[in-house]
């Protein structure tokens, strides 16, 4: 396998990706989304987790895999496994030179130690529990990683992310990593729930768009595709649309977009709280600070990732 040396001091953003691909829709658009923004982004690392849904961390690799290779980053950027249990399970073997996870956890921990003058982005999109197992396992890597996170409904409870792994994302709230959340907020404008997109639309601007792919990669849910635009076409065609007009949340793509253009988002600077039975405690005088951010410029991100895809550069891919 041949991978390109980069120069970590240019001055584009380190990402390694943190996703559950197979589970929803909106995953497989971050991916593409990351994978073709190569005038912004470096990509040291894609890993998986398994959440419940989109079966086993093979099924969530597979359909990473097949993301990349219609980027035509196949196999330069190989999808690295992760954690299918959580993060109370696994916690206490992370001493073991094996364990569930591994993979992933000891990549994180290798890029953050890489030498550049600026933090490594680890851009969660699932739960977090590879990155609490990091963090846990080297607790001086915090100073090293920023951490934007695709999760929660804060300040109200629930969100599929959050529920997926409580106890990752308190660890991470009690830690000292920089810790941004993109908040999803189902069904409010004010959360990446409103970074919608129409199948017409869909159809219209991205048919046949993106590098053509090596070989014809099979979908999902059935037929071969050879570029990402087409593929988008499917997923979307495969899945319930809800709203006026009917469209689909692309949450994680929203995450990805901030970390391009953070003006595409508001940020607020909170004491950090905690979950405490499913409902989020405030600790008002807790010095350790997190950013929530929200009111996305649903606008912008999706007319930049439209025109990505159609006008695409492909990232550079860190070797390890």
């Amino acid at each position: 396998m041949v991978r390109k040396m980069v120069d970590l001091s240019q001055k584009k953003v380190r990402i390694l990706l943190d996703t559950d691909a197979n589970n929803e829709i909106d995953d497989q658009h971050a991916i593409a989304y990351l994978l073709l923004s190569g005038d912004r982004f470096v990509v040291e690392g894609l890993t998986v987790n398994r959440t419940n849904n989109g079966g086993d961390i093979e099924a969530q690799a597979l359909e990473a895999e097949r993301v990349v290779s219609l980027c035509n980053m196949h196999p330069d950027l190989p999808v690295t496994r992760g954690a299918s249990g959580s993060f109370e399970e696994i916690a206490p073997h992370i001493d073991k030179t094996r364990f569930d996870g591994s993979d992933a956890v000891n990549l994180m921990i290798r890029r953050a130690e890489a030498y550049s003058s600026r933090k490594l982005v680890f851009l969660a999109i699932g739960k977090l529990t590879n990155v609490a197992l990091a963090l846990k396992k080297r607790p001086d890597i915090a100073d090293k990683v920023k951490l934007v996170w695709l999760g929660s409904n804060y300040p109200k409870p629930g969100e599929y992310n959050l529920e997926a792994d409580v106890e990752s994302l308190n660890f991470v709230l009690d830690s000292e990593v920089e810790f941004e959340i993109a908040v999803v907020r189902y069904g409010a404008d004010s959360g990446t729930s409103a970074v919608r997109v129409t199948l017409s639309d869909v159809v219209k601007k991205l048919s046949g768009k993106g590098p053509t792919s090596r070989l014809p990669i099979v979908g999902r849910d059935g037929g071969t595709f050879t570029n990402f635009g087409d593929y988008s076409v499917n997923l979307l065609s495969n899945v319930d649309l809800y709203y006026d007009p009917p469209s689909r949340a692309l949450y994680d793509m929203a995450a990805t977009a901030i970390l391009k253009n953070p003006d595409w988002a508001e940020a607020r600077t909170i004491p950090a709280p905690t979950l405490e039975n499913g409902i989020w405690r405030e600790r008002l005088g807790n010095s350790r600070k997190v950013v929530i951010r929200e009111n996305f410029n649903q606008k912008m991100i999706v007319d930049d990732f439209y025109q990505t895809i159609c006008n695409y550069k492909l990232t550079e891919v860190v070797s390890d």
